[in-house]
C-alpha cells in the first residue's frame, strides 16, 4: 500500500553482469507494491514487440538531446552509438505520490543520479558476487556468449566493482534468498527514516508539546 505521507526514494541498484541484479530487481518489483521501475529513454529503434512507454521511451536524437539540455534527464550515456537516459518527469510524479523508483544502472549512471537535484533522495546499493571465480562461472553457465565476449564482460565487471566504495550499501549475492531479504531490509529501514516521514515528525512534535503542557 502506498503511503502518501512518505517521500519516495530513488533506489540505485548496480552490479557487474552476472551478479544477480536483474533477478533481484524483478523479484522486488513483483513483490513490493511501493516501488516502480524507472523506464529509460533511448534513441535506438524499437525491436519487434516493444512498445513506447513499456520497455523504453523511444526518442529521436534531437528530442533526447533537447531533454538533456533542458535538464529533463536524471542521467544519460551513449552506448554503441545510441543514447540512453532516465527521464526526470515520471520519477518526480512517482516520488510525489510516495512511491519509490528503482534504477538499474551502472556506476556512472548512479553517480549522475546522486549528483543531480534529486540526489538527496537517493540510496545506492551495490550487488557483489561471492567471488570473481563464481562470477566467471555464472557467465559461462549462461552458455549465451562466446569466450571473447565473456572475457570482455569480466574486464567490465572488474571496472564496475572498483567503484563499490561509492555506494551506501554493499550486498554479497552468495545466496539469492538471503541477498533479497537483505535488500528488503535496507528498503524497510530507509522508508522509516525520520526525515522521510514528515507526518511522524509532526506527530512527535505535537505529543512533545502535550507533555510540556501537563508538566
Amino acid at each position: 500500500m502506498i503511503d502518501p505521507c512518505r517521500r519516495g526514494l530513488l533506489v540505485i541498484l548496480s552490479s557487474p553482469s552476472g551478479a544477480g541484479k536483474s533477478t533481484l530487481s524483478r523479484r522486488l518489483l513483483s513483490e513490493d507494491g511501493e516501488i516502480s521501475f524507472s523506464i529509460s529513454a533511448t534513441t535506438r529503434p524499437p525491436r519487434p514487440g516493444e512498445e513506447d512507454g513499456r520497455e523504453y521511451y523511444f526518442k529521436d536524437r534531437a528530442e533526447f538531446e533537447r531533454m538533456v539540455v533542458a535538464g529533463e534527464m536524471l542521467e544519460h550515456a551513449e552506448v554503441f552509438g545510441n543514447l540512453y537516459g532516465s527521464p526526470l518527469g515520471p520519477v518526480r510524479d512517482a516520488m510525489s505520490a510516495g512511491r519509490d523508483v528503482l534504477f538499474d544502472v551502472d556506476w556512472q549512471g548512479g553517480q549522475q543520479i546522486r549528483n543531480s537535484e534529486m540526489g538527496r533522495e537517493a540510496i545506492s546499493i551495490f550487488i557483489l558476487p561471492p567471488s570473481i571465480e563464481e562470477l566467471e562461472h555464472r557467465l559461462r553457465k549462461r552458455a549465451q556468449d562466446a569466450p571473447d565476449v565473456i572475457a570482455r564482460r569480466m574486464g567490465e565487471a572488474r571496472r564496475e566493482m572498483s567503484h563499490w566504495a561509492e555506494y551506501d550499501y554493499i550486498l554479497i549475492n552468495d545466496d539469492l534468498d538471503t541477498c533479497y531479504d537483505q535488500l528488503r531490509s535496507v528498503l524497510v529501514a530507509e522508508r522509516l527514516r525520520r526525515d522521510r516521514r514528515p507526518d511522524i515528525a509532526q506527530q512527535a512534535r505535537l505529543m512533545s508539546g502535550q507533555i510540556k503542557e501537563r508538566t
